[in-house]
C-alpha cells in the first residue's frame, strides 16, 4: 500500500522498518523537526528522522498540521493510508480523512485506558499488571477511536518504563504490518472504545516527578521506575538535584525520607515502608550504580532527603 509514516521517537522506528520489510511504498516519514542536543547543541534527528534518512526516505518535518500548504502537499502524496506512532502533533479532519483508508494510530496502552502522551509512564506508575499495543482508527478526539487489533502485554514488578517500552516497541512492529494486510483484504473489524473506564496519560511535568517520601512505598518505588528512564524521578539533597532509576522494596521503618541505610545501596523510609536505590544520577553526570555513586556523594544514616 502507499501510506505516509507519522513518528517520532525510538517507540515508533521499529513499526516503519517493518512497514518497508512487509513491502508498503512509503511515500513520505512526517517527524518532528531535530532539536539541539549536547554541549555542542548540535540539531540532532529524533530516531524516526535518523532511521528514515537510513532508508533513502522522503522526510517532512512541519511545525503543525494548520498551515494549507502542508495539508495540500499531504494530500498531494495521493496515500492509501497513514500510519501515525507517537507522532507529537495533531491532525486535523483534513489531514485524518486525505488518505483513501484514513489514518490508522498505533497507541501504546489498551484503550480507554491511558489515552494521550505517557501511557508506558502512568501504566507502570499506577500499578497496572497489564497493558498493550492497540492499532486504533483515528478520530479528532483525543485517542478516541475505534479499535481495529489488540495485544496484551503483562507489566513485571520490577518493569521501568524503559524496560516495559522495549517489550511494546516489538508488538507495535507486529501489529503495523497485520492490520495493513488486514485493511488489504477489508478484513479489519472496528471495535469502538467502551465509555466506562476512560484515564488519560498527561505528560508527566518536572514537579510531578519528584518524589513524595510521605507516599506509601510501593506507590513511591512504582513512581520511580515508571519515570526511568525518563523524565527520571528525583529529589534533593544537599542542595543538589539527583536522580534515581532504579528502586524496590525493602524493609525499614523512620521518618518520610530518612536515609536507612547505605551498604550497597541507598535505603530510605517512606509514609510507610521503605525503598532502596539501586541507580542514581547527579545533575550533568552519568547514571551510576548506588556503590559507585555513593564514593563520590556521602550519604548517612539519619540524613533526610526532601
Amino acid at each position: 500500500m502507499r501510506l505516509a509514516f507519522m513518528g517520532t521517537p525510538a517507540f515508533a522506528a521499529p513499526v516503519l522498518s517493518e512497514l518497508v520489510v512487509a513491502g508498503h511504498d512509503v511515500a513520505a516519514v512526517y517527524t518532528r523537526a531535530p532539536k539541539p542536543s549536547g554541549r555542542g547543541h548540535k540539531l540532532k534527528p529524533a530516531p524516526v528522522h535518523a532511521l528514515a534518512d537510513e532508508l533513502g526516505l522522503a522526510v517532512r518535518t512541519p511545525k503543525n498540521f494548520r498551515s494549507q500548504d502542508t495539508l495540500e502537499d499531504f494530500r498531494a502524496l495521493d496515500l492509501d493510508v497513514a500510519i501515525v506512532v507517537a507522532y507529537g502533533l495533531i491532525l486535523p479532519r483534513e489531514a485524518l480523512n486525505a488518505p483513501r483508508h484514513g489514518c490508522l494510530n498505533l497507541h501504546a496502552s489498551l484503550l480507554p485506558r491511558w489515552r494521550g502522551a505517557a501511557p508506558i509512564q502512568r501504566a507502570i506508575m499506577a500499578g497496572d499488571k497489564i497493558t498493550g499495543v492497540q492499532v486504533m482508527r483515528m478520530e479528532e478526539g483525543l485517542d478516541t477511536g475505534p479499535v481495529l487489533l489488540s495485544e496484551s502485554v503483562e507489566i513485571a514488578h520490577d518493569d521501568t518504563m524503559g524496560t516495559l517500552h522495549d517489550k511494546l516497541a516489538p508488538v507495535a512492529a507486529g501489529l503495523a504490518p497485520r492490520a495493513l494486510a488486514a485493511l488489504e483484504r477489508d478484513a479489519l473489524v472496528e471495535t469502538p472504545q467502551p465509555e466506562e473506564g476512560v484515564t488519560y496519560a498527561h505528560k508527566i511535568s518536572p514537579e510531578e516527578a519528584k518524589i513524595d517520601w510521605s507516599q506509601p512505598a510501593p506507590v513511591v518505588d512504582r513512581h520511580i521506575r515508571g519515570l526511568a528512564p525518563f523524565p527520571g524521578a528525583w529529589f534533593e539533597a544537599k542542595g543538589e538535584r539527583v536522580k534515581t532509576l532504579m528502586s524496590s522494596l525493602t524493609d525499614g521503618a523512620g521518618a518520610p525520607g530518612e536515609i536507612l541505610g547505605t551498604d550497597g545501596a541507598v535505603v530510605v523510609s517512606c509514609g510507610d515502608g521503605a525503598v532502596s536505590l539501586s541507580i542514581l544520577q547527579r545533575a550533568g553526570k552519568r547514571a551510576q550504580d548506588a556503590d559507585v555513586f555513593l564514593r563520590g556523594f556521602a550519604f548517612a544514616p539519619g540524613d533526610r532527603l526532601s
